[in-house]
């Protein structure tokens, strides 16, 4: 699993039908300590996550898993949203 920041709404007109009924999120990769990690990605959001949010995503082919369809074009899926991080 991953950290991320969800930094926008991806909108689209037409989809893939096995992600028509999710919201596409773009997702700033972060560390532990909240900084930025890489270029964006675009996650489908299995979560609930809106704008400004701090998440942990999935990735590969078992980014799919969460999704309510058997196979599905998806390389990242959003599976939380994290209230706080606490490290020593």
């Amino acid at each position: 699993m991953h950290l991320g920041v969800v930094i926008g709404t991806i909108w689209a007109t037409r989809k893939y039908e096995a992600v028509k009924n999710y919201k596409l999120q773009l997702v700033q990769p972060i560390t532990a300590e909240k900084k930025s990690l890489g270029d964006p990605i675009i996650a489908v959001d299995t979560a609930g996550a809106g704008p400004g949010e701090m998440i942990y995503y999935i990735t590969a082919s078992e980014a799919v898993i969460p999704m309510d369809v058997d196979m599905a074009p998806v390389d990242a899926s959003i599976v939380g949203i994290v209230d706080s991080i606490h490290a020593e």
